[in-house]
């Protein structure tokens, strides 16, 4: 049986609380009592080497990632990236996953609170200025990757300008009622997304048409599912008339489009928004956001504000990429975007 924070005090002849203290890293602990402590936790097998000697240096050598989805196909890419850059460095990586039922602000604010970590990657977590405002007095480094904010380093992708270029490649093919298979409208990435939707359509002189806007009927994720994606493909398939194609805000709810499309023995071209593995296999056109790239940035960022708190702060930008494949065919012809 694995060893406990009991197991640890009794052994070490100290108090739970001391324990706390010294896994919390507070000043209010006595070096005999924290190095007792932390030689007990490594004889028991508590926590990593590398966690304990942070602990006893007063740095913990860790860098959490926080995220709000952990079998998320982009958070995966993103992960990639940032193991891709901790390999070269002498820090733990560990991660906590939110939890989409709670309240989110309590959530990020309970993480730094804890202080488990040298370093926060804030991972698509999305909320208002005034709530990362409030959390600049931890005074702790973090880089946020695909959000943004002026007081804190960021790392993301120009998701108007991929929206943008995806209803205008889709226009260039011929194609005039296209639709956005669409999210939670709440959500920041969706509400850049639908503005550069909007923008295309006002450059090509195409009326906003709000009914052709269509998400699922399941939010789990904010929409960003297979299944979200197979019932607003199913929805469009059903308007009369149709739409002549098809921007999707997302590769995974394209994977549920493609499969609507299949099982209604109907087709209309689409054009996804990630590039994650999957999408080549599928032959899925997509505008692609550097994703290992990103989360292999965010960590130098973050790497950095911990070595040099003053640094000047960082607000990275991509420009996402078209990538053209078999999804845009039209009557077995591969569109020429």
């Amino acid at each position: 049986m694995a060893a406990t924070i009991y197991d640890i005090a009794r052994k070490a002849g100290v108090s739970i609380a001391t324990v706390s203290r010294v896994f919390n890293n507070s000043s209010n602990v006595s070096d005999k009592a924290r190095n007792k402590v932390l030689s007990v936790a490594d004889e028991m097998g508590y926590h990593p080497q590398a966690f304990a000697q942070g602990l006893a240096s007063r740095k913990s050598n860790t860098v959490m990632i926080v995220v709000p989805v952990i079998s998320n196909y982009f958070f995966m890419e993103i992960l990639g990236g940032v193991q891709d850059k901790l390999s070269e460095l002498n820090y733990e990586l560990s991660i906590f996953n939110i939890s989409p039922n709670k309240d989110l602000k309590k959530q990020v604010e309970h993480v730094l609170k804890r202080r488990w970590a040298e370093g926060y990657l804030f991972v698509s977590i999305h909320l208002q200025d005034k709530d990362w405002k409030s959390f600049q007095k931890y005074n702790v480094p973090i880089t946020l990757v695909d959000e943004y904010f002026e007081g804190f380093d960021s790392v993301s992708v120009d998701n108007a300008q991929g929206a943008y270029r995806a209803v205008k490649a889709l226009n260039e093919c011929g194609h005039n009622r296209i639709a956005m298979l669409s999210a939670l409208e709440s959500s920041k990435p969706i509400k850049d997304r639908l503005r550069g939707y909007k923008k295309a359509h006002e450059e090509l002189g195409i009326p906003f048409d709000d009914n052709l806007v269509v998400k699922g009927d399941t939010m789990n994720r904010d929409g960003f599912t297979e299944r979200a994606g197979y019932e607003a493909m199913m929805k469009m398939l059903n308007m009369d008339p149709a739409p002549d194609a098809c921007f999707c805000a997302s590769d995974i709810q394209a994977v549920g489009a493609l499969k609507a499309m299949q099982d209604a023995d109907k087709f209309i071209p689409i054009i996804g928004y990630d590039d994650i593995e999957l999408a080549e296999y599928m032959g899925l056109s997509t505008i692609r956001q550097p994703m290992r790239e990103m989360g292999f940035f965010a960590t130098q960022n973050l790497i950095d504000r911990m070595n040099n708190p003053k640094k000047a702060i960082s607000q990275t930008i991509y420009t996402p990429e078209l990538i053209t494949r078999s999804s845009t065919k039209l009557n077995g012809r591969k569109a020429d975007i």
